[in-house]
């Protein structure tokens, strides 16, 4: 079986680097799922649920799974940088909704991104007792984000090897959670009986909790999409991406169950919600001689690992879309040293300053992260059974038809405002969106200025290695 490749790089242009393999990529699709969404969230999940605080992630984890599927399908099938964008754009063919997808998942890298460098910023004041607040968190925060551009912009085998350095530490921060859970029920210290109690709705039922319990812990559970952003620094996507995602997938999967009922067995729900360091409680309440300024360093790599892998995933995008002309060629360019697409993080990372700076609430962006991808998530399920009709020569994974049906349904319900969604996410995302169309309006004046037509993407053989 031969393996596709990307198109060729603009004219003149290097190409991407290919030096990730499937343990490097295991690492990136681990690290970017797990982070400051465990971390942060699951105080906030047990206050919609209450003791059955793990159903919402393993929900999440459903809805994650059968996306997945769809994902594989199109990444092995059109190995690109592009991932959601391209797909959208060979399915349906409209450079507007080709344009607003690639915006919407740009900008949920980048919303995940900031709110991981506030959350770093907030860790960091806590752990050093520096007492930063307001304007102190947000220029903590801001320089924080310039050191991630400078890593992404090193190169992506630098940016991936120090993700494995801090994928390894923020899994040991959760398996230290799991280790003292653990220890403290063969103790028989905490209450595992807290793990099947449910906080009911009003009107006495589990569904509705359970539904705005998921809409948060979703959060935890996106990230296996940036991957497909990496297809052509991969050595070999075609091959790699099915087992390793899936994999990937399913770790993380069983340590968000594992971390929950650990968490619930030690914290009670309702003082588990308060505050934003949930599993410093945790460690407070199972472990108090563990040193908690440690575990606070933890929390601040798992959150550095999460904005790093972020920022990566949207600058490749912005790499991507502009080699088929969706964006302007500017953000194609390529350093010719660090064969790094430069003016892409560079936009990137002005893009994350403004939401640190004018934005800054942590649940907001958060929340808007994940309303954006479920809606880019339903598209793609859609997607992968329009292009059911558009055979390439390769030989690539299919998944079972009724997996995207399904998925794309439970995308768009939990992206609707019955669940209990707060409205600023709306807002947030609407803002985010308006500032596509005007981009997308100047890259249609601009391919009209120069003649230029966006291009229909081509999968070409790859060279030899």
């Amino acid at each position: 079986m031969s393996t596709p490749s990307s198109a060729e790089a603009q004219p003149g242009q290097p190409s991407l680097r290919r030096v990730m393999g499937p343990g490097l990529l295991l690492l990136f699709i681990v690290g970017d799922i797990l982070g400051t969404g465990i971390y942060a969230l699951t105080g906030q999940v047990a206050k919609q649920v209450g003791g059955v605080v793990w159903l919402p992630f393993l929900v999440a984890f459903a809805v994650a799974l059968m996306t997945a599927f769809s994902y594989l399908e199109l990444v092995t099938k059109y190995p690109r940088a592009a991932g959601a964008a391209l797909y959208t754009h060979k399915a349906f063919g409209v450079h507007f909704i080709t344009f607003i997808v690639a915006f919407a998942v740009m900008c949920s890298g980048i919303t995940s991104a900031s709110t991981a460098s506030r959350a770093f910023a907030a860790n960091m004041s806590n752990a050093f007792d520096l007492n930063l607040a307001g304007i102190g968190i947000t220029v903590a925060g801001l320089v924080f984000m310039a050191a991630v551009a400078a890593i992404n912009f090193r190169g992506v085998s630098e940016s991936v090897k120090f993700n494995v350095v801090l994928t390894c530490v923020e899994l040991s921060g959760l398996l230290i959670i799991v280790v003292i859970g653990l220890m403290a029920i063969s103790a028989g210290e905490g209450d595992v009986a807290r793990a099947l109690e449910f906080k009911r709705a009003d009107d006495g039922g589990m569904f509705w909790p359970v539904i705005a319990g998921t809409t948060l812990a979703f959060f935890a559970m996106v990230g296996f999409e940036d991957s497909v952003n990496m297809a052509e620094e991969c050595k070999d996507p075609v091959r790699h991406f099915p087992k390793v995602l899936l994999a990937g997938l399913v770790i993380t999967g069983v340590i968000y169950v594992a971390v929950s009922v650990a968490a619930i067995t030690l914290v009670p729900a309702d003082k588990l919600g308060e505050g934003e360091t949930p599993l410093l409680q945790v460690v407070a309440a199972g472990a108090p001689d563990f040193p908690l300024w440690v575990f606070g360093i933890i929390t601040m790599f798992a959150v550095a690992n999460s904005a790093l892998i972020n920022m990566l995933m949207a600058s490749r995008l912005l790499y991507g879309m502009s080699n088929v002309h969706v964006l302007p060629p500017l953000f194609g360019k390529v350093h010719l040293k660090r064969r790094t697409p430069y003016i892409a993080i560079l936009f990137t990372t002005l893009l994350a300053f403004g939401l640190i700076t004018f934005v800054g609430e942590v649940p907001a962006l958060g929340g808007t992260t994940a309303l954006l991808l479920l809606c880019v998530f339903a598209v793609v399920n859609v997607a992968v059974l329009v292009l059911r009709r558009d055979p390439v020569a390769h030989q690539h994974f299919k998944t079972p038809v009724f997996l995207p049906l399904l998925g794309a349904l439970c995308c768009a319900f939990l992206a609707g405002p019955w669940t209990g969604r707060d409205q600023v996410q709306y807002k947030v995302a609407g803002v985010l969106l308006g500032i596509g169309v005007a981009l997308w309006l100047v890259t249609v004046l601009l391919n009209r200025a120069t003649g230029q037509k966006p291009a229909e993407p081509i999968i070409v053989p790859a060279p030899p290695e």
